[in-house]
């Protein structure tokens, strides 16, 4: 099944990957800083790229990022659920995950994106909780996700296979109720 969503904030849309990003997407996703960071290897070539925007990008609830001013791409932003997760529990849950390319850090444009498929989530696809984790050492994914409403709920460690290394990965959650709380204050 393929996403044909479009989502759109001030500065931002959500729209499906499509094979013609592949050299936006290599561009930004080569930098070593990226992809280990979110627990996957740095893209290695335009085709690699292209390859992985066949066989995962592809699919329903992902998202590429791109920034209005710029018109491609610049990020990532998925919502997953059933064996898609590691972290779901339930039919109603999901998980967030989401990179953004180093030039664009630190701008604010990760946690907008994250509000909108959060808004999403609990709005269109009516799940009941969201969760989102980050590896130790990725502050700027920690804050992200403190800063979308987001707490704390455990550690553990994980074996990150595209890696081939251990690591500790710290999970946050929200609830539909907290959300809506939340927005109303």
């Amino acid at each position: 099944m393929t996403n044909t969503n479009i989502l759109e904030t001030k500065r931002l849309i959500l729209r499906p990957w499509q094979a013609e990003d592949a050299e936006d997407l290599y561009r930004y996703a080569k930098n070593p800083l990226i992809g280990p960071a979110a627990g996957w290897k740095p893209h290695f070539s335009v085709n690699n790229s292209r390859q992985i925007i066949l066989d995962y990008l592809s699919v329903a609830e992902t998202y590429a990022v791109v920034l209005k001013n710029v018109q491609h791409p610049v990020g990532s932003i998925s919502l997953k659920n059933g064996k898609q997760s590691t972290l779901v529990k339930a039919a109603d849950e999901a998980e967030i995950g989401y990179w953004i390319a180093q030039p664009f850090w630190g701008q604010g444009l990760m946690s907008e994106a994250v509000e909108k498929i959060m808004q999403h989530a609990f709005a269109d696809l009516k799940f009941q909780k969201l969760w989102g984790g980050y590896y130790d050492g990725n502050d700027r994914s920690r804050r992200v996700l403190q800063k979308c409403g987001m707490v704390y709920e455990y550690s553990q460690k994980k074996y990150v296979t595209a890696l081939d290394e251990e690591r500790i990965e710290h999970i946050f959650s929200l609830t539909k109720d907290k959300w809506i709380t939340a927005k109303r204050g």
